[in-house]
């Protein structure tokens, strides 16, 4: 398909992060562009300010009718979207070329300098801080984040398209449609198994997508991972070595053994080592990829984050209030490491949010696990997203696993109550649903407590 030939592009769903940053690409491109989606977000609205129209509503005749030309029409969906959509169905059933988004990432990248970022965690944070360290040298990039980076208070990285930079995600086996010159992944954790049938089908695949790289081109894996390439990792003996590490006034100071020798004296502000893996593997591809140590020291020390990921809504003396992506075992485990070496003394009372009951289903002992190691928690009820309740999987059945001396299973016009009864210096927020929409009220309500 030659996207050339395409002036008008229709995305369904398109408030999905993914989504809505392939959306920026094509009105940057100078494609109309418009969409659908189930409710109005903050990134909708930044849509709109794009002169983006996206409608709320199924009905077909609010469909502007520059997209119902099938010759000049893209449309682009994500397997979030229910098949059984009204306009997913007019779409397919009018000779429409319709696309996944994924398939759409792989027609905008075929023709640049591709470099992908794998893994069941770190995809995001790993993806913008490469994003941001090709930025900052003058590349000529465009970069697809699965979140909003806070440098650039959006979801796309955009200074030229001779290089891209995108998350390869595993989901509905979607990185398949990808053939990049550089891959990094950076974990191959159990997840998504309504998808895979099994923790080795999902590693199986993974393996299928690092055959997809170009013969000349390379890859990066976190040290220990059961693949060959270019190795990552901290105090260990990988090609690329964060050592000397040190925590001083909240950030990690670290030199970087390469192969071609030592970096010294590099700056990271983002807490817990799961992030400083993210951040050597992103400097791993920007030094194989060419640019210069310093630069990209420079840089490195201005990165500032991606909003949801171990992001401070709070930070006083007395009141610490962190929200949090993390809705998978693993990711909880990483941002308890976070937080507790950020504030090995203190309490720290968590909410969360399950995301899908079949994930909550397959990982609910891990889960147990994980949240068990805070001093409170907090479960909301699950968040279903494209799925329906499973008999025997709640909340509630969940709490009931978990030993923590302060546990409770509450509703979102609660959280604020508990909190400030409950006292605890350090608060979380915690999960994939819609519990993010919910963070900048309590930030507000909370903010007048301490």
């Amino acid at each position: 398909m030659n996207l050339k030939t395409i002036h008008n592009v229709f995305f369904i769903g398109i408030g999905g992060v993914g989504m809505s940053a392939l959306a920026r690409y094509f009105a940057l491109d100078g494609k109309t562009v418009g969409g659908y989606d189930k409710t109005p977000t903050l990134i909708t609205e930044s849509l709109a300010e794009l002169g983006i129209h996206v409608q709320f509503e199924t009905e077909l005749n609010q469909i502007n009718e520059r997209f119902l030309n099938p010759n000049a029409t893209l449309i682009v969906f994500t397997p979030a979207i229910s098949e059984s959509n009204v306009i997913l169905q007019y779409f397919r059933a009018h000779g429409f070329q319709v696309l996944k988004r994924s398939e759409v990432l792989g027609l905008v990248t075929e023709n640049t300098h591709c470099l992908a970022v794998a893994g069941t965690h770190g995809k995001t944070t790993t993806s913008s801080i490469l994003g941001h360290l090709l930025y900052a040298c003058h590349e000529k990039v465009t970069a697809f984040i699965g979140g909003i980076s806070e440098n650039y208070q959006s979801n796309l990285i955009h200074n030229g398209t001779d290089i891209s930079v995108v998350e390869a995600d595993e989901f509905d086996r979607s990185f398949l449609t990808l053939s990049p010159d550089f891959a990094c992944i950076t974990s191959m954790d159990a997840d998504h198994l309504d998808i895979y049938n099994s923790e080795a089908d999902l590693v199986d695949t993974f393996k299928q997508f690092a055959q997809k790289i170009k013969p000349s081109g390379k890859l990066f894996i976190r040290k220990g991972l059961p693949l060959d390439g270019i190795t990552y990792g901290i105090n260990e003996a990988a090609d690329y070595s964060a050592i000397n590490v040190q925590i001083k006034n909240g950030c990690y100071q670290f030199d970087l053994q390469t192969p071609h020798g030592l970096i010294q004296n590099i700056t990271f502000h983002l807490p817990g080592t799961h992030n400083l893996s993210n951040a050597i593997a992103a400097l791993a591809m920007a030094l194989e990829f060419g640019c210069l140590a310093e630069n990209l020291k420079t840089a490195l020390n201005a990165y500032k984050g991606v909003k949801r990921r171990f992001t401070y809504q709070i930070k006083t003396d007395d009141f610490v209030f962190i929200d949090d992506y993390a809705h998978h075992p693993a990711e909880i485990n990483a941002v308890h490491q976070a937080v507790r070496e950020m504030y090995p003394n203190q309490k720290v009372a968590v909410v969360f949010q399950p995301h899908l009951f079949s994930r909550t289903n397959d990982f609910a002992d891990d889960f147990a696990a994980s949240l068990s190691q805070f001093d409170a928690v907090f479960l909301l009820e699950i968040y279903p997203a494209r799925e329906l309740p499973i008999e025997g999987v709640s909340s509630s059945w969940l709490l009931e696993k978990i030993k923590s001396p302060i546990k409770k299973l509450i509703s979102k016009s609660d959280i604020v109550s508990e909190i400030k009864e409950l006292g605890y210096p350090v608060f979380m927020t915690l999960g994939a649903g819609d519990i993010g929409v919910e963070v900048s009220e309590l930030k507000e309500k909370l903010s007048y407590a301490y």
